[in-house]
């Protein structure tokens, strides 16, 4: 049985009911909710393209959320309005690999202005970012689930109303740790 890390930090915690599963619970201090994990369940040394949710402890970087969607939501983490152009380089190799891009982009980008709600909000989580290390994971987010918690490509995600509850309470301090 795996103990809690002792912290003065607050910290989201993720657990599934096996490293395959690929939902979950994550807690925050009095709150615990279902969340979403990749496809492929969760994994110790993650690589672009596994659609797994990298196991590990992590800063959250900051938040984006779709002004047109939403008012600016309140939260301790630094915010930006996501732009329509806004994009995520997932091209392994690339110079600005998992960074903040803008499309058109010559490589491969994620987009983060979606039709589907899913990254209305999102939160960066800060996985292979300081250092970065090519084909080791990109656009690792907390997002917004899809119905019924269908898996996501490797990040963890929340209903809609648990993600205000969760960006209330986050603050530049708070960590994510996402349990094997």
């Amino acid at each position: 049985m795996e103990l809690p890390i002792r912290t003065s930090q607050p910290q989201l915690i993720v657990r599934s009911l096996s490293k395959r599963s690929s939902v979950g619970w994550l807690t925050f201090g009095p709150l615990t909710m279902g969340c979403a994990l990749g496809r492929s369940g969760k994994i110790m040394r993650k690589r672009e393209g596994d659609g797994a949710t990298p196991i590990g402890r992590y800063q959250l970087r900051l938040a984006y959320y779709r002004a047109d969607r939403m008012h600016r939501p309140l939260t301790g983490l630094p915010l930006k309005r996501m732009l329509p152009a806004g994009g995520w380089c997932d091209a392994p190799g690339h110079r600005l690999y998992n960074r903040f891009v803008r499309h058109p982009f010559a490589a491969s980008a994620e987009r983060l202005w979606r039709d589907d709600r899913l990254y209305d909000v999102v939160i960066v989580i800060g996985h292979n970012d300081r250092p970065r290390t090519f084909s080791g994971g990109s656009a690792i987010f907390l997002h917004i689930a899809r119905d019924g918690f269908k898996p996501t490509e490797g990040c963890v995600a929340l209903r809609a109303s648990d993600m205000r509850k969760v960006l209330t309470r986050l603050k530049p301090s708070t960590r994510i740790r996402i349990c094997a």
